[in-house]
């Protein structure tokens, strides 16, 4: 196992503990190697290995709206637009279908909401009494180039207006350098100026060029103590895909066999179907299992998402498919 640091705790045994900064250890990192042809011909098989229809397809749709961290990342953001994406998280599937499905009292809410830090403190206020956190993106979003003490200071600002998870985004040059342990030292520095708030690294993956750069990314990031590893910002030309994914979640898995401790997943941009979430729920069930179907280790970064999945779930419900103003966003 890897050298880790104790964990503050005592309670708290690997299988339910927070992820820990381990040691760096740069042969680990360079061990890595991915086998692309593997991977896409896995990637190809997938969507007829597994299929689920009618109410156990109502089911997963479920299970995927309450890992949504629904977002908005727009340069034209109000405190309005921010309030009314706040009152869908409440609520992100009309009442009368979650009547209608029999979960109409199960307090079904999305993962997060995902907003810059400037509207942080109107999100927190506008979920107020509910278990809904809210997530700041910092670190220089998108682009992750902005000086580190910067950076530091601005997950400490979200922070402490009251965010409980970070979205940090990685400066992409280390990775295509090869320099990890410069890609290690910022992401325990960002882990460290976190506190308890939970930090999903955004490793860029569009942006890394090979998916070995992309699984040596993704474990030099949990060596450091992300709590989650994240595809992409949604700026990418290319964001979220199913062979990153197969790529991030199984270094997910070797991080838990050497370590014994969990990382969350969360892919993110591009993901606007149902269909196509359904695909990387696939993903976590047969490479991670079960337990990684759960927000607390498994989230989608999405906003036009909702709606489809609401489309479906009507449509399971009533046997026809409703125009999409009757599902609003936001």
């Amino acid at each position: 196992m890897l050298k880790i640091q104790p964990v503050p705790s005592n309670d708290h045994t690997p299988e339910s503990a927070r992820n820990p900064v381990a040691a760096f250890d740069a042969d680990v990192i360079e061990a890595v190697r991915v086998n692309r042809s593997a991977v896409e011909r896995r990637v190809v098989t997938l969507p007829g290995r597994r299929t689920v229809k009618k109410q156990w397809q109502a089911a997963w749709l479920v299970k995927a709206v309450q890992c949504i961290d629904l977002t908005t990342l727009a340069g034209d953001d109000t405190p309005g637009r921010v309030q009314r994406l706040c009152a869908k998280a409440r609520q992100p599937v009309r009442q009368d279908l979650l009547d209608a499905m029999g979960i109409g009292d199960l307090g079904i809410t999305t993962g997060a909401v995902c907003v810059y830090h400037a509207m942080v403190e109107t999100a927190v206020t506008a979920l107020h009494g509910t278990n809904v956190p809210v997530a700041a993106v910092s670190t220089g979003f998108p682009a992750g180039l902005s000086p580190l003490p910067l950076r530091v200071k601005e997950i400490e600002a979200s922070v402490a207006a009251g965010a409980r998870e970070i979205d940090i985004v990685l400066n992409r040059s280390n990775v295509l350098t090869g320099n990890y342990r410069a890609v290690y030292n910022e992401v325990r520095a960002f882990r460290e100026a976190c506190g308890p708030a939970h930090l999903k690294t955004i490793i860029g993956a569009g942006d890394l060029g090979t998916l070995t750069n992309v699984a040596k990314a993704s474990m030099a990031c949990m060596m450091a103590g992300a709590d989650f590893i994240k595809t992409s910002t949604g700026k990418e030309s290319v964001n979220a895909t199913l062979p990153f994914a197969l790529v991030m979640v199984r270094m997910i898995r070797t991080w838990r066999e050497l370590t014994g401790y969990k990382v969350g997943f969360k892919p993110a941009g591009g993901i606007s179907t149902a269909k196509d979430v359904m695909a990387y729920q696939f993903v976590m069930k047969e490479e991670l299992g079960n337990d990684w179907l759960e927000p607390a280790l498994f989230r989608i970064g999405a906003s036009s998402l909702l709606t489809d999945i609401e489309r479906q779930l009507d449509h399971f419900v009533s046997g026809r498919y409703s125009t999409a103003h009757r599902h609003p966003m936001g």
